[in-house]
């Protein structure tokens, strides 16, 4: 609302004072986002330099302007941290000290299910965190709604299960069991059974591609289409069985971790891996993907967890004294890693310029808990931990993305809109080629390439070709005497001869060329060299 107040001929904007606030706070956002201070441009003699540096700082400032309403309107919610004053440590305090400071909503996702006879778990969360499926090596799949905190639905399958995974939400989901994958619905029917792809050990999915990934014992590598059933790929990778796989969030490439140190990324189109790194000295016990695709930890038995930028294939930074047998990263970037019974929570202290980790929080788990899986859970502050006696949950300050897209993930969804979602998704599926390791080349021009030479047979069918031309011409009628027979005939046959002849002069010119660069060759030589030179 503004108040206009005229006195002597002039006019004023008053805003009400709740608007000023919100200007004021507008302005100092806009400041955040504003490429420093703009350009003296009244020491500019040209003008035509003038008007350029004027329209780009119009620019600058409008962009500024919508990031600030951006900020303001879009993201209004800000991300959670954790702060110490004087010699206190962040990795000193404990959960127990979270849970009194918090508010009551952010104390409940504090918990510890306890289920001795069936673990140990592996977890998963949905892309909007709103449901967690728990699988247990005994047999035991739980998906429970994290939000409520209600048992949607409980299963006995009645054998191993050593990994499970979410489809495309939390209709549907996998379990890699004994002897076979099967996917089952979430009213805990059984939907389907993989048996081309066999004793699978790990299984991620592709979502924007529907595909299911899965490695089996004998380091079989597959790709399923979940939309129609086919197998899209069954890659050997001779690298002998693996219990390492993730998926890389920008490009969805598989990276395989091996028993012989290395790291090997892998598409459904190709056989032979995209690259290999060398990563450890020994086996590879676990590897994470940072949201932006272009940071990779991994963990070796040797006790060292190493942070790789995938854009230089080079290593950034070696942490030493911690052995991971499983690592993931969080939304905001914090590199979580656990081990027996201790957690250990790793912050870029440099905010992301240089990737400098170090250690931001600790959690030990009761004394005999052996961890098997770690994972953030989605838009919140938590850490969701399966070990060998159930599952549990903690709370890691700044972790969780604080404003989330309704359109990309809703934890809030109604039925009608969750419905929509899955046409859309499906209308906007891509196809197995698009799985690479630059995406960005996908929809760019490829580049114009160099006129190749034309082989013999081609010359040669273009001669046929211009030889019958010259034969089926026809000639004009002309006047008595001109236009007898054999002067008719004798025409076509020039015609043909020129039109064979056109092609030889090429072949002659290529090959009087060669000559003469053979000649000039042998000019340079010594006379003692010249009886040496080949004689064309």
């Amino acid at each position: 609302m503004e108040v206009n107040t005229e006195d002597n001929n002039v006019m004023e904007k008053v805003l009400l004072p709740d608007e000023q606030e919100i200007d004021v706070e507008l302005e100092a956002k806009e400041k955040k986002y504003l490429r420093g201070e703009g350009a003296n441009l009244e020491l500019l003699k040209d003008k035509k330099l003038k008007s350029q540096l004027a329209s780009r700082e119009k620019i600058y400032g409008k962009s500024a302007k919508y990031a600030a309403k951006i900020e303001k309107w879009l993201l209004p919610a800000s991300a959670g941290y954790l702060e110490t004053e004087g010699l206190e440590k962040t990795w000193r305090v404990k959960q127990t000290d979270i849970a009194k400071e918090v508010d009551i909503l952010s104390s409940r996702k504090q918990y510890d299910i306890v289920l001795p006879d069936l673990g140990p778990y592996k977890v998963d969360f949905t892309a909007s965190g709103r449901h967690m499926l728990a699988g247990g090596r005994k047999g035991h799949l739980a998906l429970v709604d994290m939000m409520n905190m209600k048992l949607i639905r409980e299963i006995q399958v009645g054998e191993t299960v050593r990994d499970v995974a979410f489809l495309q939400d939390e209709d549907l989901f996998a379990a890699a069991q004994k002897k076979y994958a099967y996917i089952y619905k979430s009213n805990g029917a059984e939907a389907h059974c993989l048996k081309e792809s066999g004793p699978v050990t790990r299984l991620r999915y592709l979502k924007n591609h529907f595909l299911l990934a899965s490695v089996n014992k004998i380091g079989q590598l597959r790709f399923q289409d979940t939309t129609n059933g086919s197998m899209e790929a069954s890659i050997r990778t001779g690298k002998g069985r693996t219990d390492v796989m993730e998926v890389n969030p920008y490009n969805n490439v598989v990276a395989l971790g091996h028993s012989g140190g290395t790291v090997t990324m892998w598409t459904p189109k190709m056989q032979a891996p995209l690259f290999q790194m060398r990563c450890h000295p020994g086996p590879v016990s676990s590897v994470a993907f940072h949201p932006n695709g272009h940071l990779m930890a991994t963990s070796g038995k040797e006790r060292k967890i190493k942070i790789w930028d995938l854009r230089k294939y080079e290593e950034i930074q070696t942490i030493h004294g911690f052995h991971a047998k499983t690592l993931s990263f969080s939304q905001k970037g914090l590199l979580a890693a656990g081990t027996g019974s201790f957690v250990q929570v790793l912050g870029d202290s440099s905010s992301g310029s240089s990737h400098n980790y170090s250690r931001y929080m600790n959690h030990s788990m009761v004394k005999g808990y052996q961890i098997e899986k770690l994972m953030f859970r989605p838009y919140e502050d938590v850490l969701g931990i399966g070990h060998s006696m159930g599952w549990s949950s903690i709370l890691i300050p700044g972790s969780g993305e604080p404003n989330f897209d309704s359109w990309v993930a809703n934890p809030f969804e109604t039925l009608k809109q969750k419905r929509e979602k899955q046409i859309h998704s499906l209308l906007d599926k891509l196809p197995p080629e698009t799985v690479m390791l630059d995406p960005s080349k996908i929809g760019a021009m490829r580049p114009a390439r160099r006129k190749e030479k034309p082989t013999r047979g081609e010359i040669e069918a273009e001669k046929e070709l211009a030889i019958e031309a010259a034969k089926s011409t026809e000639l004009k009628n002309k006047t008595k005497g001109r236009n007898k027979p054999s002067k008719r005939t004798r025409k076509k046959k020039e015609l043909v001869e020129s039109a064979k002849r056109s092609f030889p002069a090429q072949e002659h010119s290529a090959a009087s060329k060669k000559r003469r660069i053979g000649e000039e060759e042998a000019a340079e030589l010594p006379a003692s060299l010249k009886r040496f030179a080949r004689k064309k």
